[in-house]
């Protein structure tokens, strides 16, 4: 299979902060230049670039040309991943599939953004026309009306969200580079206590949105070898879905994208959801990632509490879960993300968790999710299995 001639050779991640004081670029370039010492290559030997989208980058056409530029980076393929939050690991999808066609070696994805500094975003579509006006502003007020539909589905028990809560805010404690303001213990009690941000969302549930830049140096298996680099993870599945069920007139918001995408994914890679030893989900909402435990095949529909009750995610539990924290307890860095979750999926791999280091490193999957639209479920699902025995 194609993507497992691709290596991830490194990996790099700036510290995440509620708004940086240093120009998108020059977060850029830090990544970069991690990634060069980390690695031993020459930038001359990138000869792709891929960027995740970006709220910073939001108003600019010619984002992936200007970020060449800058970086001072000639390269023989350039493009910009929009697809919202699942923009990290689809760019790691699109620097496999360049590497396979041949059009570059050597790739680096970069996932930056500074939303909090610099938010350039003049976005044009239904939602500025037909739900702000209405006092629909935004996503906790969708994710509550899921989070209710799905209780009056299944009935839910806040209490389990707020054990998957309590599990990413463990692994942003023992985690350096989380943002500072939310790097302090919490309790199941002060998940269920927090105040509400629109009924049934609690602040706990909800990420914080913040600045800050990840990145990966991705090369043919071949050139890995060539250079003997000693640690490499590479990607064995990946399965993306668009506009899941857009054309019915009536959907279940329950239903997301991640069932197709999460069992093409699985089928590439000869595994099974049980198979899976660390789960890194994109987790913009607590319910988010329940629902993806159902949808994916961790467990049934309308059984993701039940499912969270028997199982610990803490680092050193039987599933761990976004052992870096997460977006929610490590920081959203925008658009951008998605890549938290890759970056710490790739450092477990990797063996280079330190405090939080997990057991079993033989896999692990991300997923993401990009765009949340009225009446639906979100606009496109990722899933990828990652393992660093290529």
């Amino acid at each position: 299979m194609a993507m497992r001639d691709t290596a991830i050779v490194a990996y790099a991640e700036t510290k995440i902060v509620t708004k940086s004081d240093k120009d998108v670029w020059a977060l850029g370039a830090d990544i970069l230049e991690e990634l060069l010492n980390k690695t031993g290559m020459e930038k001359g030997e990138i000869d792709g670039l891929i960027l995740s989208s970006s709220q910073t980058g939001a108003g600019n056409c010619f984002w992936a040309q200007a970020t060449s530029d800058q970086l001072a980076l000639e390269v023989n393929f350039c493009n910009t991943v929009d697809i919202g939050g699942c923009s990290p690991t689809g760019a790691l999808a699109r620097a496999a599939i360049a590497i396979d066609a041949g059009l570059c070696e050597t790739v680096f994805c970069l996932f930056a953004d500074t939303q909090g500094r610099e938010n350039n975003s003049r976005p044009r579509h239904y939602q500025q026309e037909w739900t702000a006006p209405l006092g629909l502003l935004g996503p906790p007020t969708s994710f509550g009306f899921i989070t209710n539909r799905y209780e009056h589905q299944f009935g839910l028990d806040y209490r389990m969200l707020g054990k998957l809560a309590v599990a990413q805010r463990n692994g942003a404690v023992l985690n350096d580079l989380a943002c500072e303001k939310l790097r302090t213990p919490i309790t199941i009690d002060d998940y269920i206590n927090s105040r509400m941000i629109a009924d049934p969302i609690r602040l706990l549930d909800s990420v914080m949105v913040c600045d800050g830049a990840s990145g990966l140096l991705i090369t043919s298996k071949k050139n890995a070898e060539k250079k003997g680099f000693k640690k490499a993870v590479f990607p064995i599945g990946y399965g993306e879905k668009t506009s899941y069920q857009f054309s019915e007139n009536i959907v279940d918001v329950t239903n997301t994208g991640h069932m197709p995408a999460g069992e093409r994914a699985l089928k590439q890679a000869g595994l099974t959801a049980k198979d899976i030893k660390s789960f890194h989900p994109y987790d913009d909402f607590i319910i988010a990632m329940m629902l993806q435990f159902e949808m994916i095949g961790f467990c049934k529909k309308g059984q993701g509490c039940d499912y969270i009750r028997e199982h610990d995610f803490n680092f050193n539990g039987d599933l761990p879960l976004n052992t870096g924290g997460g977006q929610i307890s490590a920081g959203q860095v925008g658009l951008a993300g998605g890549g938290t979750n890759l970056v710490e999926a790739v450092r477990q791999l990797m063996g280079e968790g330190g405090k939080r280091q997990v057991k079993d490193t033989s896999n692990a999957m991300v997923t993401g999710i990009g765009g949340i639209p009225y009446a639906r479920n979100w606009n496109t699902s990722v899933v990828m299995v990652l393992t660093p025995n290529g």
